[in-house]
């Protein structure tokens, strides 16, 4: 970016991804009612681009067409040009990526759309070259072509969005009380088949290139797995987290994983690292190590968490959102090696070693060059530590090269996924750090990205927190809260969370037909209110929030939130029977509501040498549909949340567990053998 040119509207705005524009000669405009009036004052259609900073092509796109003065003078002649981040920016994102969904067949990013003054869209697609490439129109043609269209066959444009709209809205409009279906437990049973038909068994994962990780698939199947004992549920979870570890989509020097695969053996990545997919795979290999006691999958979660700690949190606390897949102009550049390279690093024989392991070759794999991966590889036991003295000399050298573009926004959203799974963490690993690192995560985004008004904001930037936040801003947070409450057992966690639950029914709720909107009552409202339910690379808001209302219920006696949940369950039941697989954090919901739970209240002095031996025991095995209460004399507050603890108390001083199970509670239990043994059943 030359800052010998001259800027446009762009260099007032925070988001990383629109100062990347912000010296292009396009006449850019953010997404604001100035471009809009501009628009009908000048009687020019609209062209808009939402992208994110970290995005691949998003760069190639601006390298050929937004730096180009030709494309940039059509554009300023006859458009109304606007930049969006989607990341900052999910509802207008979500509107118009169903709009190129439903006219082309399929959506990604960058995300074009071309628009009346009045926000109706009439034409869209996803990156397109400058010029006619090998049968694809290029950037110039279509302007040109949209330009005499508008100019001269509007009529014919304004019909194509009429009628573009009118779908959209209908596909958003499904869930009405009139198309609610009771949703029956034999659709666990088809996800789970969905599943299996999908399961690439040779190298793990679902269903062929590209591949992503998906995480809450693999917690859908873990449940399954736990209710069932289905073996084979397990084995595809095992199978792919193992693979995706082995692959070069993890990277195996600095750790972390990226985006997705390029290819079936997830050996070469698309490289952008995202918070919400580490976060989300954290959460998945925690979950494996309890469920399987694998030390591995407990390794590779303190890797990612080593990897976010050091590269993606702020000095504040806060999370940054992402690691751009290009440095230097080149996709992987960062990341890849030559084998001479890596000799001459390690010495010829420890780097021969080194070099069998992780497949590295003089042809490479990748462009020439080398993607180290354990494909079909083991490292022996008495070799490990050598390896790990390799890696951190390769690490040493690579920190000395030109580092990929971080994006340093702060998202409340991911942020919330990233407490969640530190807190997992924590408790699962014993590892206080961890726990620290998401109590400092949510102090900040409770100080920072919160109004005077207390209404929740979407995001923060070099010290300006903006944009109210959405569904999923809330609901992930909700579900980092709970956990934290559930790893330290602080009274304001809990009591913060049922707020935010408040705040997410009243500015986010259908009074009408039930449900989530994506964004709220009190925010900008677009020409339409999509709610979402499909849990794509993130599970939806509408999802986690379910699952969120059916914990903080049992948790805290409020019932009416299970009463909502169960509403969410009917009135999306005909989506989700269409294509079960889909919606996998929907069904981890929905298997909490009708499982066996069980919920534990231990009574304590929080000094008693045996509290902590109880609250390991909790801590120990994978247990997906307990939840856990901690009252003792540090938090006595925790009585003017949950009214019925009070009834709780210890016997002869001692620890004291109470379980409830299925509606009917047992004894109070003291002895630890016996806590263990119950729990267990």
């Amino acid at each position: 970016m030359s800052t010998n040119k001259e800027s446009n509207r762009l260099i007032h705005e925070k988001s990383p991804y629109l100062l990347q524009h912000a010296y292009n000669p396009v006449n850019w405009y953010p997404w604001c009612d100035e471009a809009f009036e501009k628009a009908k004052r000048e009687d020019k259609p609209i062209f808009l681009s939402i992208g994110y900073s970290t995005c691949h092509w998003c760069h190639v796109m601006e390298r050929e067409s937004f730096e180009d003065e030709e494309i940039a003078s059509i554009l300023n002649n006859n458009f109304i040009s606007i930049k969006v981040d989607r990341e900052e920016r999910p509802d207008i994102d979500s509107i118009y990526m169903t709009v190129c969904q439903a006219l082309t067949g399929h959506g990604g990013w960058p995300l074009t759309i071309f628009m009346t003054p009045d926000k109706t869209p009439f034409f869209a697609g996803t990156y397109f070259p400058k010029n006619d490439r090998m049968g694809m129109s290029g950037l110039k043609t279509i302007l040109n072509s949209v330009n005499q269209a508008w100019l001269n066959n509007r009529e014919a444009l304004l019909h194509s969005g009429s009628r573009i709209l009118d779908a959209i809205k209908d596909s958003f409009e499904e869930d009405t009380p009139e198309s609610t279906a009771t949703i029956s437990e034999d659709i666990f049973d088809e996800a789970f088949s969905q599943f299996k038909y999908d399961f690439d068994n040779i190298f793990g994962g679902f269903g062929s290139a590209p591949k992503f990780p998906t995480p809450h698939n693999l917690f859908f199947l873990l449940r399954y797995w736990y209710n069932t004992k289905e073996e084979y549920a397990l084995i595809m979870v095992e199978k792919t987290l193992e693979s995706m570890y082995k692959g070069g989509i993890y990277d195996h020097i600095g750790f972390g994983f990226s985006r997705y695969s390029t290819d079936e053996k997830w050996l070469v990545p698309h490289f952008e690292k995202m918070l919400y997919d580490n976060a989300l795979l954290a959460i998945a290999y925690l979950e494996a190590y309890q469920a399987t006691k694998k030390k591995k999958y407990a390794e590779i979660a303190q890797q990612i968490f080593t990897y976010v700690l050091r590269d993606m949190t702020s000095p504040e606390g806060g999370f940054y959102s992402a690691e751009d897949a290009d440095s230097e102009g080149e996709e992987g550049k960062f990341y890849i090696w030559s084998k001479k390279e890596i000799n001459d690093i390690l010495g010829d024989k420890d780097g021969e070693k080194y070099c069998k392991y992780y497949n590295i070759t003089d042809e490479g794999n990748f462009e020439g060059f080398n993607i180290p991966s354990l494909i079909n590889s083991v490292i022996p036991d008495e070799d490990n530590e050598l390896v790990e003295s390799c890696r951190k000399k390769l690490f040493d050298y690579r920190i000395k090269r030109i580092h990929p573009h971080k994006d340093d926004k702060i998202l409340t959203a991911w942020n919330g996924l990233m407490i969640a799974a530190m807190a997992i963490g924590g408790r699962v690993l014993h590892n206080e750090v961890y726990t620290q690192a998401a109590e400092k995560a949510a102090e900040f985004i409770l100080s920072k990205l919160v109004r005077e008004d207390g209404r929740l904001l979407a995001r923060y930037r070099d010290g300006d927190a903006a944009i109210p936040a959405y569904v999923d801003d809330y609901a992930y947070l909700i579900w980092g809260l709970i956990e934290l409450y559930e790893s330290t057992y602080k009274p304001k966690y809990l009591k913060k969370s049922l707020a935010l639950n408040q705040d997410l029914i009243k500015l986010f709720w259908d009074n009408k037909s039930g449900g989530l909107f994506l964004y709220g009552s009190d925010s900008e409202q677009l020409i339409i209110r999509p709610k979402e339910l499909y849990d794509g690379a993130t599970p939806s808001g509408n999802s986690v929030a379910a699952l969120n209302f059916i914990r903080l219920a049992r948790m805290t006696g409020q019932h009416e939130l299970e009463e909502k949940a169960q509403n969410m369950f009917s009135i999306f039941g005909k989506q989700v029977q269409r294509m079960a697989r889909g919606y996998a954090f929907f069904l981890t919901a929905m298997l909490f509501s009708i499982s066996k739970s069980k919920d534990v209240v231990l009574v304590a002095d929080s000094d008693h040498a045996d509290t902590e031996n109880m609250l390991n025991v909790i801590r120990e095995d994978f247990r997906p549909f307990t939840m856990t209460l901690f009252c003792s004399d540090k938090f006595e507050s925790i009585k003017e949340l949950v009214p019925f603890i009070e009834n709780y108390k210890t016997i002869d001083g001692k620890p004291t567990a109470y379980i409830c199970e299925n509606f009917a509670c047992r004894a109070p239990i003291i002895d630890l053998k016996e806590f263990r043994k119950t729990l267990q059943k």
